[in-house]
């Protein structure tokens, strides 16, 4: 640099300026350069670590005993995509979470024991493995374990997102449990039958009202179509909806469903949208970028934005994921590519 732009540049620095043609190149990239690298968690490995945490802090002391998921390109920054967050939770027999709500979005992946529920807005849902549960933004929740064993699941919320909008709020309920004002199965009945109630009028944009999406009923439908040609890029891949509008569950977050049979091999297909992974059943391999992860049940990976993901199934697989797609597509910015 000659000196006379160099004097140029600690001029205008004083001022709080900056000269664009010199970042121009990296705020406005030729395809998507994420900071973000593909990883992979095998529960195998780690589940002794995330038990052992119940030894040392209280699910009361900790409000949420979680072990963050943190993406190796981010570390200390609490995320596992640019926009979402990824942890596993631990709940003790006898232990409650104590109940608060905030305005982020999150949702619970149910991964391994028995015997736990979550409330939102004062009706339980009993946790099973698989089960996709929600906590829509600002809605009340709280965690219990009235069974005998630990149980772990994986919470998915666009915390990174809402931090970057400087749009968090947050607050604890007076008592750790809410009061029923439902029964179980509520929200499901009013809302997950294909009918909704009579003087319900939703817009596009709000969150479901359906707070559990039961796994069983996710693997019959994956189950019902896996006897037709699978998508050479996807399997058989099917999303999660609002049953009420059609929309994504939430409006921050998509979450999808895929079933791969045995042997299958997917072609390489990249999007916009960074994605985190999860197994619930079978194992495989999964290839992205120039990663390759061998997966088992209830092992986790992510796949940053615009790396080509290429997935083969050792054995019948299903796998769940999640994504900030709704954002991406209500602000026009996501794309897809097919690779061959």
């Amino acid at each position: 640099m000659d000196a006379r732009r160099e004097r140029y540049y600690e001029q205008i620095g004083a001022q709080h300026l900056t000269p664009l043609w010199e970042v121009l190149h990296a705020l406005v990239p030729r395809e998507p350069q994420s900071a973000m690298e593909p990883a992979h968690w095998a529960y195998a490995r780690i589940r002794g670590m995330v038990l052992e945490a119940g030894a040392l802090i209280s699910a009361r002391e900790a409000e949420r005993r979680v072990l963050i998921l943190e993406n190796p390109g981010a570390r200390g920054q609490s995320r596992i995509t640019s926009t979402l967050y990824a942890g596993l939770q631990l709940i003790l027999p006898g232990e409650v979470a104590p109940a608060h709500r905030h305005t982020q979005s999150a949702l619970r992946l149910v991964l391994d024991g028995e015997g736990a529920y979550t409330a939102v807005s004062g009706e339980r849902t009993t946790m099973r493995r698989g089960d996709f549960i929600i906590t829509p933004s600002w809605t009340w929740h709280d965690h219990g374990n009235e069974g005998n064993a630990p149980v772990v699941w994986l919470d998915g919320l666009d915390i990174p997102l809402v931090q970057m909008l400087d749009a968090g709020f947050a607050e604890k309920a007076e008592a750790d449990r809410q009061q029923a004002v439902r029964d179980e199965g509520d929200a499901l009945a009013r809302y997950g039958r294909s009918m909704v109630p009579v003087d319900f009028e939703p817009h596009r944009s709000e969150p479901t009202r359906l707070w559990v999406y039961p796994y069983a009923e996710t693997r019959a439908a994956l189950r019902g179509i896996a006897s037709t040609r699978p998508d050479p890029h996807l399997g058989h891949k099917l999303r999660h909806v609002n049953p009420a509008t059609g929309a994504a569950p939430m409006p921050t977050i998509g979450t999808f469903a895929q079933w791969l049979p045995a042997g299958f091999e997917t072609l390489p297909l990249r999007s916009t949208d960074g994605a985190v992974y999860c197994c619930l059943e079978g194992r495989g391999s999964a290839l992205v970028g120039s990663a390759r992860f061998e997966f088992d049940e209830n092992d986790v990976f992510v796949v940053p934005s615009w790396q080509p993901l290429r997935l083969r199934a050792a054995r019948d697989t299903i796998l769940f994921s999640y994504s900030d797609r709704p954002v991406q597509q209500a602000l026009g910015l996501w794309r897809e590519e097919r690779l061959q």
